[in-house]
């Protein structure tokens, strides 16, 4: 992982426990860390914003646009491989609200870096293990039927190697 500040929207309940529960039996060292989200800025879209972004820069920038979005509901679709790789993720459809969203932070003027993917929301189920033929076939057949109710944004500078620290918390709809 890149460091700088990542920007995700933590997934409501029950969803959130769902996903943890499957990260704490595919991938422990994924559970441990933050809780099981979107992220909206960091890995596709746009890229991370620069570790030492002002907290007060980023609240100026972002919270009018968090003050004015109602909370999102979604679904998530079926799990899927991610390019190639052994990351198991829940894909959420890209348009819509959560689009909205993401476009009018990326146009806030903040110095984001480069991203290497085009925005793609999801949750991720497993990151770090190799896949076994039995994991994959276990983890592509899971379902998560539930709606998600995303409340807010959370932004976590990631001086990597050190572990993620929360800097702000926003809530959609004020």
């Amino acid at each position: 992982m890149k460091a700088g500040i990542f920007v995700v929207a933590e997934l409501g309940e029950p969803v959130r426990e769902q996903i943890l529960e499957v990260q704490r039996w595919a991938d422990p060292r994924l559970a441990a860390g933050t809780p099981p989200h979107v992220t909206m800025v960091g890995s596709s879209g746009v890229g991370p914003l620069p570790l030492g972004t002002p907290v007060e820069l980023l609240r100026a920038k972002i919270e009018p646009i968090t003050r004015e979005t109602p909370p999102i509901t979604m679904k998530f679709e079926r799990p899927h491989r991610f390019m190639q790789t052994d990351i198991i993720v829940l894909p959420l459809d890209p348009h819509g609200p959560l689009r909205v969203l993401h476009e009018r932070v990326a146009s806030t003027g903040l110095p984001f870096e480069r991203a290497r993917f085009q925005f793609s929301p999801h949750a991720t189920l497993s990151f770090y293990p190799r896949m076994t033929r039995e994991m994959l076939k276990r983890l592509l057949a899971l379902r998560f039927d539930d709606e998600v109710v995303i409340t807010g944004l959370q932004f976590y500078s990631t001086p990597h190697p050190q572990p993620s620290r929360k800097v702000l918390d926003l809530r959609l709809g004020g």
